[in-house]
């Protein structure tokens, strides 16, 4: 929901260095990347695009290829790097360093992992043989729950577990931390892929079911096409309970705390004692279930489905999740499908890419703070944290200006933002792998071990007192998040470098890229879910019904002219679904738009290729969403992630009144808005 990639702007004082001077070749907006035979008034993404798009191949490793994804990759070669010299300083043993170097090596050593086959599967495949009883498998599904969800941050509530667990402030009491438990089971990557009655999903589904059979005759089980016939019919019935993406996202439908004994009331058919005391959830009385009826739904096909069902569905589940580290026919099958069918990809990713990615999943922390020392200096770090403070300034400006919302109402905003804990680059404190086993050349065994480490981890926040500072993306990570639940921002180190922000650049392009990015950010605090947490983080309606009228008002409009993009003729942008994102452009565009003219002081940067500063503004914002997709890509994205694609967010321009005279757009033109139908929120 909350996820953005985002990066820094430059400091004030560049903007009268740059004043008189023209912009420097390379840096500021990429007039080659441009399409001049667009009208911008058309195809504003296209014409800011064309010219890339046009030159621009997607590698055959890649679903995508997009702005963001140039610094993901420098990121993932910095990282890779840093591995490398870690191994070769010889750490010691049981060092974070040497943790690294072993979980690195044993992922790239392709050798060993072939050569022990399916035989680090052996122990958890003869347990779940072994399930003999409902009480039984209810301790086997409790083993599986994880720590791999983020309810307010994840693109989607996807667990291949029964439920998902996230630990997090409690809405109702933001001192302590709470479990969350979340719907799950599911291998494909939303419900609708399982619902969907179009050809295109019912052919899906149909190579989905050999696929799993696929899998589970990798590890010799017989008769694996009634197995898997039985297992996606399991999984269809799980996708019929699940609520939608669309539904997720109003967090008052997750304001569900139940008790212990209110498992086996309101969700019976599950022996719940047993499901939560082997999940390590014995002790704790109180649980926010974030959808009710999924867990009942799901707790009913827990009594009715035969137990067979339920063991053939664990044994493919626990192939298909640990397939990156089996022998090479998992892998090159698991790719076949969920790659190249579900994702349109034609090739797998470069192996060393594989075990960057598996480092930073399992000890972020550790090759973060190495990081974070090479790549952030303390400087950097001053500077962007200035920089955000700015745009938060700006916020402060035009909620005072609002002439719409009740005094008291903007009295909670303005708290908000006073209280708003950003952090830059990397965290405050680092969290400890102690007592995380990872030994070379077992590459399985430290995954398994891993991931149970970081769902004990979880565990022992449960009651404590919550770290208003803590992190949830590691310095080395392309990305930024807000996080509502403890009114904070986090911008990891990695973001905050070119291609996003320059420092030779002109101001406007810095502005139009990163301000605008920052500004995003900042206004998550205001969007459909940020507007439901107080200053403190608790879920409290702060706002007077007269202003959430209004609130909702516009919104919905908002969400009526995303939802009539059709990306393909057969399927539309969901607007309600990625409502708090689009809410968060077009806030976040307009505050950095009034930013760049607090910052210039009436001394605009220097026109570049005959583009004033405020076109550039546009352009550059327009020139952060440059992408190209796969098709089959595309169509998940719609349908799994709260973002719109890239071209419509370039499109975020036709609410802003200056775009119109800037680039002469006239009425009739396809993304002209008359001045009453352009959004205007904050």
């Amino acid at each position: 929901m909350l996820l953005f990639r985002t990066a820094r702007r430059c400091l004030l004082p560049i903007v009268i260095v740059f004043a008189a001077m023209a912009a420097p070749a390379g840096h500021g907006i990429a007039v080659a990347n441009m399409d001049p035979a667009v009208q911008p008034g058309n195809d504003f993404f296209q014409y800011c695009n064309g010219g890339w798009i046009a030159r621009t191949a997607i590698p055959p490793d890649r679903a995508a290829v997009e702005v963001f994804g140039e610094l993901a990759d420098r990121s993932d070669r910095q990282t890779s790097a840093i591995i490398a010299r870690v191994a070769k300083s010889n750490p010691a043993p049981g060092s974070e360093a040497r943790k690294i170097a072993d979980l690195y090596n044993s992922v790239l050593d392709l050798k060993a992992i072939d050569t022990r086959g399916m035989a680090p599967l052996h122990a958890q495949l003869a347990a779940i043989a072994a399930i003999h009883s409902r009480d039984d498998l209810a301790r086997a599904l409790g083993l599986t729950l994880r720590a791999d969800v983020d309810a307010l941050n994840d693109t989607n509530f996807h667990t291949p577990s029964l439920f998902g667990l996230w630990t997090a402030p409690g809405f109702h009491d933001a001192a302590h931390y709470y479990p969350y438990l979340l719907q799950g089971g599911l291998e494909l990557p939303d419900r609708e892929y399982y619902l969907d009655t179009s050809a295109r999903m019912t052919s899906l589904r149909a190579r989905y079911q050999k696929h799993i059979a696929a899998m589970l005759g990798l590890e010799g089980f017989s008769d694996g096409a009634a197995r898997a016939a039985r297992i996606l019919q399991l999984e269809h019935a799980i996708a019929a309970v699940h609520r939608s993406l669309a539904d997720n996202e109003d967090i008052h439908k997750a304001d569900n705390l139940w008790q212990r004994a209110d498992f086996a009331r309101k969700a019976p058919g599950l022996n719940w004692q047993a499901y939560l005391q082997a999940a390590g959830l014995g002790s704790v009385s109180s649980f926010y279930v974030w959808q009710p009826e999924a867990f009942a739904g799901e707790a009913k096909l827990v009594a009715s489905t035969p137990l067979d069902t339920w063991k053939d569905w664990l044994a493919y589940h626990l192939i298909e999740d640990y397939a990156v580290v089996l022998p090479q026919a998992v892998r090159n099958e698991s790719f076949a499908f969920f790659g190249k069918v579900v994702s349109g990809v034609p090739q797998q990713r470069p192996r060393w890419q594989v075990g960057v990615a598996l480092v930073n999943a399992e000890l972020g922390d550790a090759v973060g703070k190495l990081y974070a020392q090479q790549y952030f200096p303390a400087s950097s770090k001053a500077a962007v944290t200035a920089l955000v403070r700015h745009l938060i300034a700006v916020y402060h400006q035009r909620l005072a200006s609002i002439t719409w919302m009740n005094p008291a109402t903007k009295a909670e905003a303005q708290k908000k933002l006073d209280t708003l804990y950003v952090g830059v680059g990397y965290p405050e404190t680092w969290r400890s792998y102690t007592g995380l086993v990872i030994q070379a050349g077992d590459a399985y065994g430290n995954i398994w071990r891993s991931q149970l480490f970081d769902y004990h981890h979880s565990l022992g926040q449960l009651g404590h007192a919550v770290d208003k500072r803590e992190w949830h993306m590691e310095p080395q990570t392309v990305n930024a998040v807000n996080l509502p639940l403890q009114n904070a921002l986090n911008f990891p180190a990695a973001i905050l470098q070119p291609p996003f922000f320059d420092p030779q650049a002109p101001d406007a392009a810095n502005y139009g890229a990163i301000g605008a990015v920052i500004g995003h950010e900042v206004s998550h605090t205001f969007d459909t879910e940020g507007s439901t947490f107080d200053a403190q983080g608790q879920l409290r309606n702060w706002w007077t019904p007269a202003d959430l009228r209004h609130f909702d008002s516009v919104t919905s409009r908002l969400a009526a002219q995303y939802s009539a993009y059709h990306p393909f003729p057969d399927l539309a942008v969901n607007g309600r679904q990625t409502l708090a994102e689009d809410i968060a452009d077009v806030a976040g565009l307009a505050a950095a738009f009034d930013a760049l003219h607090a910052a210039d002081k009436g001394h605009p940067g220097p026109t570049v290729a005959d583009f004033s500063p405020d076109q550039q503004f546009f352009i550059a914002f327009g020139q952060n969403y440059a992408e190209k997709v796969r098709d089959a890509a595309l169509r998940r994205q719609v349908l799994t992630d709260p973002h719109a694609p890239g071209r419509y967010r370039a499109d975020t321009v036709r609410n802003l009144d200056p775009w119109y005279a800037l680039f002469q757009v006239k009425p009739g033109q396809k993304l002209y808005l008359a001045p009453t139908d352009r959004i205007r929120i904050w």
